[in-house]
């Protein structure tokens, strides 16, 4: 807004400048610092000031802009003739040199108009008329455009922020369904450390209904929701899998967000535990100065169905990562020696 004043204030300053200069080099303009407050330059800063806001504010945007244009244009015409009659560039010369010479000619009577039959014609006033009114035209449609623009770029952000808020959504209920099953596993069993997995279930809850409704989190959070979920894991898993969870670099006052990590996790042992062969997964977590990296490994079971990469955890935070981490992220998933592998880079 400040800057929009100045770049006004400057603008006409200019303008007003150069005509002030011109009339200061015609004749009988050698006093013309002490009437540039005088009515004829009055009259000539008011209708030129009056030309531009009046069109760059009222007929541009409540009529041209609207599709209203025949009543644009029939006002534009009236404004054309009014500025013929004013003559306001005419009466600025005119007062500074009100009995034009031609050599060897009589001074001209002072009660007779300039010219034959009437005022003369001004093409000064005209011109200037013309060149005010498309200048102000111009910026009136510049900010139109800049408008729509804004209005583009705020629906974009609206329509990511309710695509993220959705995918979300979908993934919360998701995590929690499954970490549910494994205590209800442990309650059936009788097994005497439910009450510990209950506890850790409602620190993951207070994360996933607290925390994770922001759109950053401190990325010590993310790992002790993982943690938690691995300790859950650990209590339902017998003696032939191996799990290796990992911490590595200074967690810090970093923030990532949130429940970005926990679904590589949460699939690792989706797919990768066996109650029957020896498994062992592998779970890292390094923080380094500018970036986050995540690794996970499981084998792959030939009793157990395909692992869709598309599956709808995955597939939503793919979109997610999209969304929130657009070109400072890298996500590859391979599959090797019947192994499964996920590495994610996060740029922060």
């Amino acid at each position: 807004m400040a800057f929009g004043l100045i770049f006004h204030v400057l603008g006409w300053f200019l303008f007003f400048s150069l005509i002030i200069a011109f009339t200061y080099n015609s004749p009988g303009g050698e006093n013309v610092m002490q009437e540039i407050f005088s009515p004829p330059y009055l009259l000539f800063y008011v209708t030129y000031l009056a030309i531009f806001y009046f069109n760059a504010n009222l007929l541009m945007p409540r009529l041209y802009l609207q599709k209203k244009h025949l009543l644009y244009f029939a006002l534009l015409v009236l404004l054309f003739i009014a500025v013929y009659f004013l003559s306001p560039f005419d009466h600025l010369i005119r007062h500074n040199n009100p009995f034009p010479q031609r050599p060897g000619s009589l001074p001209p009577n002072p009660m007779r108009p300039m010219g034959k039959g009437g005022p003369r014609f001004d093409i000064i006033s005209l011109l200037l008329f013309a060149m005010i009114w498309s200048l102000s035209s111009a910026l009136s449609i510049i900010k139109e455009w800049r408008n729509t623009l804004q209005r583009v770029s705020r629906a974009e952000a609206d329509k990511v922020k309710a695509e993220l808020a959705f995918l979300k959504a979908q993934i919360n209920p998701h995590f929690l369904f499954n970490t549910l099953n494994n205590i209800y596993s442990l309650a059936v069993t009788k097994n005497e450390n439910t009450s510990f997995a209950i506890m850790k279930l409602s620190n993951i809850m207070r994360y996933v209904t607290d925390d994770a409704t922001r759109d950053f989190v401190a990325l010590q959070s993310e790992v002790d929701c993982i943690s938690d979920y691995i300790d859950l894991q650990r209590l339902r898993l017998n003696k032939k899998t191996e799990i290796n969870f990992s911490i590595g670099g200074n967690l810090g006052d970093k923030q990532i967000a949130p429940l970005i990590l926990i679904t590589f996790v949460e699939n690792v042992f989706k797919y990768g535990i066996s109650n029957h062969e020896p498994s062992a997964v592998i779970i890292k977590i390094v923080a380094g100065e500018r970036q986050i990296e995540l690794f996970c490994q499981n084998k792959i079971f030939s009793g157990l169905r395909r692992i869709e990469r598309t599956g709808i955890g995955i597939k939503n935070t793919e979109q997610r990562l999209k969304f929130l981490y657009p070109g400072k992220h890298s996500l590859n998933i391979t599959i090797e020696n019947s192994h499964y592998n996920v590495l994610l880079t996060i740029e922060i």
